[in-house]
């Protein structure tokens, strides 16, 4: 069965890093573009990061343009969100996706990892 497994959260002061993992198996790889998408208490889920099949075109979030980067090894089954200058409204949980197209549109996902939780302190 497919299942992707998000890693990697935790609590960071505001300023700080993180860097999350997502694991894919069960699937080709290659053939999935992925993205990023949080929701906090209360809040809708909302388009974070997607990254191209390859790896070679990825797109961010206004909100978090310049902080977080989106990389993925298809060797490794394996991709990272490297999030930098973390502010408090960045605390959510943080979900992976898989989608056979490259889009922030949440409904084309086809596989969602369980999330992981991110909080940002002051």
């Amino acid at each position: 069965q497919v299942q992707l497994v998000e890693s990697g959260g935790g609590m960071v002061q505001a300023g700080g890093s993180l860097r999350l993992s997502c694991a894919a198996s069960g699937l080709t790889f290659s053939d999935y573009s992925l993205g990023w998408f949080r929701q906090a208490p209360g809040q809708d889920r909302k388009f974070v990061a997607s990254i191209s099949w390859s790896g070679a075109d990825a797109y961010y979030a206004d909100p978090v343009k310049g902080r977080f980067t989106f990389s993925r090894d298809n060797a490794k089954n394996l991709a990272y969100l490297e999030m930098n200058s973390l502010k408090l409204e960045d605390t959510a949980v943080y979900y992976c996706g898989a989608s056979r197209k490259f889009t922030s549109w949440k409904n084309d996902y086809d596989y969602w990892g369980q999330g992981t939780q991110v909080t940002v302190s002051s």
